[in-house]
C-alpha cells in the first residue's frame, strides 16, 4: 500500500532492487506471451493495454515482501509485453487475522492495477506436518485458480535465500539429487523468476517503491525447520566460511538440477524398450538393468515405481531393489511401501501389488 511520502498514481522512482526485480520477472514473461521480441521493449515505452484475449499471468501474493515485490514488477513488465496480469491469495486460516490479512493482500494487488485478483480460503490438513499440508493445499488452490483463468503463467516469489534453505534441509535429510537440486525455475505453469534474487533485495524493492509488505509471523518461528535454517544455521556458516554461502547453494542446486534433467531425459528415451506389463504391474529387462552404470539403474528403478504406482522409493529401498540385479543369489521378494512387491523372475524384476 503506498506510503505517505509515495502518493498513489505516482510511478516510484527506479532504484537498483526495483530494476532488479523487474529485470528478473522479465526474463520470465515471454515465455506466457510467446513473443520472444517483448523483453526487448524499452521500459520507458509505455504499454498499450492488453486485449481481454491476452494471455493471463497470476502472481501468487501473500503479502509478504518477495511476492509483494514479484506483484509489483509483474503489474509492471505484463503489459509491455502483450500480457493481462491478476493475482491469487491463498488464506491458510492458520491464524487468526489470516481473513484481514488476505484482504489486505488483496487491495494491495487492486492498486498494483492487478486484475482479476482471487482469494482462496482453503483447509489445511493431511499428513507429513503443517508445513507439507499447507504447502500441498497452496499449490491445489494456485492450481484451481489457473484452470479456472486459464492462466498461462502462475509466478512465485521463492527467492535464492528459499532455495540455499531448500538446499540445506535437503542435505541434511538425506534426500538425493532430486531434492539437493532446490526448486525448479519453471516446472508446468508454475515459474519462480527470483531464485537470483535476494530476499534483502526484494524487501528494498518494497521500501523503494512505497509498499508495506506483511510479515509472517511463522517466519521467524523457530519451531520450523527452515526458519531454524534461515536464523541460525546459514549465519554460522557465512561467518565460518565465508560470505557467499547462499549463492553457492543456489548454484549447486542449478547445476544438479541440469544432471537431474540429463538422467531423465535419458530415460525416458529408452523406458519403454525395458519395460513390459506384467500379471499385476510391470516387469524390467535384468539385462538392461545391468548393462547401466549404478546411478542410471537405480534412476530406471525409482521412475518405474513412481510412474506405475505413484510412490516414490528412498534410497535404501531402490538398493535393496537394485541387489536383485547386482548380488542376486536366489532371494525372495521385497516387500515395498504402498503394498508394492518386487520379485525377481527370471530374467526380468517384477513390481506388482500384493
Amino acid at each position: 500500500m503506498p506510503s505517505d511520502e509515495q502518493p498513489p498514481g505516482r510511478r516510484p522512482r527506479l532504484t537498483p532492487p526495483i530494476a532488479d526485480v523487474r529485470r528478473a520477472v522479465r526474463s520470465v514473461l515471454p515465455d506466457a506471451a510467446g513473443r520472444p521480441d517483448a523483453a526487448a521493449r524499452s521500459a520507458s515505452e509505455p504499454p498499450e493495454a492488453p486485449a481481454a484475449s491476452a494471455p493471463l499471468v497470476l502472481v501468487a501474493l501473500s503479502g509478504g515482501a518477495d511476492s509483494l515485490a514479484l506483484a509489483a514488477a509483474t503489474a509492471f513488465e505484463a503489459p509491455r509485453a502483450g500480457l493481462r496480469a491478476g493475482a491469487v491469495i491463498v488464506d491458510h486460516g492458520l491464524q487468526g487475522r489470516s481473513a484481514e490479512v488476505a484482504a489486505a493482500a488483496a487491495a494491495q494487488a487492486r492498486e498494483l492495477g492487478l486484475d482479476p485478483v482471487l482469494v482462496r480460503r482453503v483447509e489445511v490438513t493431511g499428513d507429513g506436518g503443517p508445513e507439507a499440508a499447507a504447502r500441498t493445499a497452496r499449490y491445489a488452490a494456485l492450481e484451481a485458480a489457473a484452470a479456472e483463468t486459464d492462466a498461462a503463467l502462475v509466478l512465485l516469489g521463492h527467492t535464492l535465500d528459499d532455495q540455499a534453505e531448500t538446499v540445506l534441509l535437503g542435505l541434511a535429510r538425506g534426500s538425493g539429487v532430486a531434492s539437493l537440486a532446490g526448486m525448479p525455475a519453471r516446472s508446468g505453469r508454475f515459474a519462480r523468476p527470483l531464485l537470483g534474487i535476494r530476499r534483502e533485495t526484494t524487501r528494498q524493492a518494497c521500501t523503494d517503491a512505497g509498499l508495506t509488505p506483511w510479515d509472517d509471523p511463522h517466519n521467524v518461528d523457530r519451531g520450523y525447520a527452515r526458519v531454524r535454517v534461515r536464523e541460525r544455521v546459514l549465519p554460522v556458516l557465512e561467518a565460518e566460511l565465508g560470505p557467499g554461502i547462499a549463492e553457492a547453494l543456489a548454484r549447486t542446486a542449478e547445476q544438479l538440477r541440469e544432471d537431474d534433467e540429463a538422467f531423465s531425459e535419458q530415460i525416458d528415451e529408452f523406458i519403454e524398450e525395458i519395460c513390459e506389463p506384467s500379471e499385476a504391474g510391470i516387469a524390467v529387462s535384468v539385462g538392461a538393468l545391468t548393462a547401466n552404470p549404478a546411478a542410471l539403474r537405480q534412476r530406471i528403478i525409482r521412475h518405474v515405481v513412481l510412474s506405475e504406482f505413484g510412490v516414490s522409493l528412498s534410497r535404501a529401498q531402490t538398493i535393496e531393489v537394485a541387489r536383485l540385479v547386482t548380488d542376486w543369489h536366489g532371494q525372495g521378494p521385497i516387500d515395498l511401501p504402498a503394498g508394492i512387491r518386487a520379485h525377481r523372475i527370471a530374467a526380468r524384476i517384477e513390481f506388482a501389488a500384493r
